[in-house]
């Protein structure tokens, strides 16, 4: 009797073992997930930040030569 007093709290301790272990690793990748977005978000922000940046200096460019373009009488 004691024997399978002794193989149940066995199998609870080890129940319950498992199901940290289970809700660690669920846990842990819900950290990693969170991390991966917000990295995502951060390099979409740097590849927008970085087009406006491209699209400005080519618009001043146009002005710039456009502007030579006048003043020498080319355009």
């Amino acid at each position: 009797m004691a024997s399978k007093s002794l193989q149940d709290l066995k199998q609870q301790v080890q129940g319950a073992a498992q199901e940290a272990v289970t809700a660690a690793g669920s846990s842990a990748q819900q950290v990693v997930d969170q991390a991966t977005e917000a990295g995502q978000k951060a390099m979409d922000q740097v590849a927008k930040a970085t087009q406006e940046t491209i699209d400005k200096t080519a618009n001043q460019a146009s002005e710039t030569f456009s502007g030579f373009g006048k003043k020498f009488g080319l355009i």
